[in-house]
């Protein structure tokens, strides 16, 4: 089963909502059913300290957290960390300026950490030989809205893998891509 895969089932599994028909319209004459609001979505593209295009992410708002779904291309093939950032700016080439994890509940870092982990964090994405990887994950108890905070926020790879233990970066190495979280139009 490939991480993509995982990663899609772990989601379903914990936020059943997302299984479930998200609504359509229904025929004037089946009764009062009101047509499904728009959830707010954000977005982030991400680029290479070179400045070169590695793709986008996007943000949905759901039942029980954020849906974060990514196609990314151009980055070195292995395990990378992939977290949110706690400040929208992505200046190259270290990307420093994004800040620390997003972390407004002031967690520990990790998802094996007993003692929470940060909002932020994410699971390590597999790029492939191609340069590629493709993902939907959940982050649950987590509102878009708290992204666009007045410093908003930034999508940002990292060079290695994370552990999912140490604090306060998972030992996950330099920053080699990043993209400022925005509203998505």
């Amino acid at each position: 089963m490939t991480i993509r895969s995982l990663l899609v089932a772990a989601a379903l599994l914990s936020t059943p909502a997302l299984a479930q028909d998200a609504g359509t319209p229904a025929p004037a004459d089946a009764g009062a059913k009101p047509a499904p609001q728009k959830s707010e979505t954000v977005k982030a593209t991400l680029k290479d300290a070179q400045g070169k295009d590695v793709g986008e992410v996007t943000m949905e708002q759901a039942p029980r957290g954020v849906l974060v779904r990514g196609a990314l291309m151009n980055l070195p093939p292995g395990e990378h960390a992939f977290h949110i950032h706690e400040t929208g700016k992505c200046d190259a080439p270290d990307f420093k300026t994004a800040g620390g994890h997003f972390n407004p509940t002031k967690k520990q870092h990790g998802a094996l950490s007993p003692k929470g982990q940060h909002a932020g964090d994410m699971p390590n994405l597999h790029v492939g030989q191609d340069g590629k990887v493709q993902f939907d994950v959940i982050i649950p108890d987590l509102k878009v809205k708290s992204l666009l905070d007045k410093d908003g926020s930034a999508v940002v790879v990292h060079a290695k893998l994370d552990d999912y233990h140490t604090d306060p970066t998972g030992d996950a190495g330099g920053r080699i891509a990043c993209g400022v979280v925005e509203k998505a139009e």
